[in-house]
């Protein structure tokens, strides 16, 4: 009975660390529901994507490298030990320093030890330490690469939805006009007012928005797909996205007088930081030369009899501590042939950033050019929209009093549907190539992303 009190008592505490322990932690999966801006699917996909986990994930094992390599300034301790049984002559000669009385038959031999190392100077171990800080800072900045690309990528995925969405509500208004224009050109050919041309030629353009809503309806599911899969989200779960037009069109706008600074682009600070360790990764074959220092210590146990029985009933201890050195003298050369290869590498390093300086500029004045063009498409196609919706407003009420053919309100529809898609077309074109643009300057961050 008391048993089962102490247990209802501590049940809850038992409760408590299960649910809070890293196992259970490390099984809850992150989601995302309802509609999600384009801020929620960034950081859905930083915190998901692949290709951000695997670059955090190297990021921990350089961790785990640079420790252990640092590891080797530490002290070594290690123990050894043996068992001998001379079953012909004796091991008087190598007994450990032991004094062995003479005439003594000694068949049973065994030694404890243990040995300690203190690197002094190691040109690996140094090679470790100062490679420490540049390649702990060369992986922080991959990991912010591939953060960069899939802002980047997301937000372009994210817009190339909306765009699609926006066609596909488009192409619903279309339908419900040609719905009604078949329905107005039907009554007037039962009127007598029309022939059969009026409504046939309102079927086909009916028709062939029905097969544009269709299709639009089916890219809407590729892109999603897409999408999802470079936020890293299930494949088997739904994805509905939130928006605000007249937000986006606010912050479509970038001030293009920015100048190009090359060191805000994270692959020119890679290649940078690469440098330094090929610089090191020199320094380290040219004095290559010099010896490794270590202080060492001993302190060994001997243990000797003719029987077995007794073999351990006196210890005959000695001990000791010093230095030792290695010195390479001769590697056929090895040395040097890894100095050479390790100058070229450098050299090479060299090219690759003065090409990686050519291709940001180029990168920069084509987002920006894009950028330019885009706006000012933009400024122009938003323009036609109001102009559009009222012609085909004027051409309605001119048709229905018989003013104006089918065929004129055939071409208004058909311009209004144009200038609205040309609209969403541009103002999403111009929400890229800010992207594009930003990514070119190097000032590409979750925290500067739209949509918030």
């Amino acid at each position: 009975m008391r048993k089962n009190k102490y247990f209802a008592l501590l049940s809850p505490i038992y409760l408590t660390l299960i649910l809070h322990s890293p196992i259970l932690a490390q099984t809850s999966t992150d989601s995302i529901g309802g509609p999600v801006s384009l801020r929620q699917c960034v950081e859905f996909a930083l915190r998901n994507q692949p290709a951000v986990r695997q670059a955090s994930i190297d990021e921990q094992i350089n961790e785990k490298d640079i420790r252990i390599g640092l590891s080797a300034w530490l002290p070594q301790l290690n123990s050894s030990g043996f068992y001998n049984y001379y079953f012909k002559g004796t091991p008087q000669a190598g007994a450990s320093g032991a004094n062995i009385p003479a005439g003594t038959n000694v068949r049973n031999l065994s030694s404890l030890s243990l040995q300690a190392t203190q690197v002094l100077y190691n040109n690996d171990v140094l090679l470790a330490a100062k490679t420490a800080r540049y390649s702990r800072q060369y992986y922080k900045q991959n990991t912010l690469s591939s953060q960069i690309n899939v802002i980047s990528d997301v937000s372009k995925a994210f817009f190339d939805v909306l765009l699609s969405q926006k066609q596909l509500n488009i192409t619903i208004e279309d339908i419900t006009r040609l719905q009604r224009s078949l329905k107005d050109a039907v009554n007037k050919y039962e009127a007598g007012v029309s022939d059969k041309t009026d409504f046939k030629q309102a079927t086909i353009s009916l028709n062939n928005s029905l097969a544009t809503r269709k299709q639009t309806e089916e890219a809407i599911k590729a892109k999603t797909a897409y999408l999802k899969q470079i936020m890293g989200v299930d494949a088997s779960k739904p994805l509905a996205l939130s928006y605000d037009s007249s937000r986006y069109e606010q912050e479509a706008y970038i001030d293009t007088n920015q100048t190009l600074n090359v060191n805000n682009r994270i692959e020119y600070r890679l290649l940078q930081t690469s440098k330094v360790l090929q610089n090191i990764n020199v320094n380290y074959y040219r004095f290559g030369f010099l010896p490794s220092l270590s202080a060492v210590g001993n302190y060994n146990f001997a243990y000797f009899s003719h029987g077995f029985s007794n073999l351990y009933d006196n210890a005959f201890p000695t001990g000791y501590a010093g230095l030792s050195i290695s010195l390479p003298i001769f590697q056929g050369t090895k040395r040097l042939q890894n100095l050479s290869k390790a100058r070229l590498q450098v050299e090479r390093t060299d090219l690759d950033i003065v090409n990686s300086q050519n291709t940001i500029n180029t990168e920069y004045v084509q987002a920006l050019a894009s950028y330019k063009s885009n706006y000012t498409s933009y400024q122009l196609i938003r323009q036609n929209v109001d102009l559009a919706k009222d012609v085909y407003k004027i051409v309605s009420l001119q048709y229905r009093e018989g003013v104006k053919t089918y065929l004129d309100v055939i071409i208004a529809q058909s311009d209004l549907r144009t200038a609205e898609l040309n609209y969403y077309n541009a103002l999403f074109q111009l929400l890229s190539s800010k992207i594009d643009l930003k990514k070119a300057l190097g000032t590409l961050t979750a925290d500067n992303n739209q949509g918030n």
